[in-house]
């Protein structure tokens, strides 16, 4: 087929001043070239930090903790490690909790209003569940978390230090009790 080409092209008397007076270029052979197209998916590029595990359904994994709201906790790292707050939210995602009054961040907000003026707040930022340790208020110690089956069948969590359980229905109801004592204080 090539060759069909190349004297097909030969053939034709064209005149050297065809082309503004330049001479044309003698017919080039070409050489059939295959076209390979490799599969390959478009992947999204993401920071290591922002990548998430996710299910078949696209939905994210969402990871075991050994914390739960309303525990208290004691830091292990950090730049301020060794203090002691109270998880008041968890984001089970990607194993974070947020600490009431610990790793405070600034954050700029604008004015919403026209003649109101921005403001500097101080909010809580999130702590890897990693580097805070169950903290027995009693005792004084951080200590690991534990699971044992009681008597009745219910399955509870306790400190390993202090045998102390922390999933006690009376633990339950003082610490709703003392987060309604901490609202009622704070609306006053």
């Amino acid at each position: 087929m090539t060759m069909a080409l190349a004297s097909s092209l030969a053939s034709l008397s064209i005149s050297s001043n065809s082309f503004f007076g330049q001479p044309l270029s003698p017919p080039l052979l070409f050489a059939p070239t295959k076209l390979v197209r490799q599969p390959g998916t478009i992947v999204m590029k993401l920071k290591r930090w922002e990548r998430k595990e996710c299910k078949p359904n696209s939905l994210p994994v969402l990871h075991k903790m050994h914390v739960k709201v309303g525990d208290t906790v004691q830091l292990i790292t950090g730049h301020e490690k060794g203090k002691v707050g109270e998880i008041t939210r968890i984001f089970r995602h990607n194993s974070t909790v947020i600490i009431e009054g610990l790793n405070l961040k600034t954050k700029h907000t604008k004015s919403r209003e026209q003649g109101e003026p921005g403001q500097i707040v101080k909010i809580e930022g999130a702590i890897h569940s990693s580097n805070v340790m169950l903290y027995s208020k009693e005792k004084k110690v951080a200590s690991r978390v534990g699971h044992k089956i009681l008597e009745d069948g219910t399955r509870v969590r306790y400190l390993i230090k202090t045998g102390e359980i922390i999933d006690g229905a009376e633990n339950w109801k003082k610490a709703i009790k003392e987060r309604k004592e901490k609202t009622v204080e704070k609306a006053s």
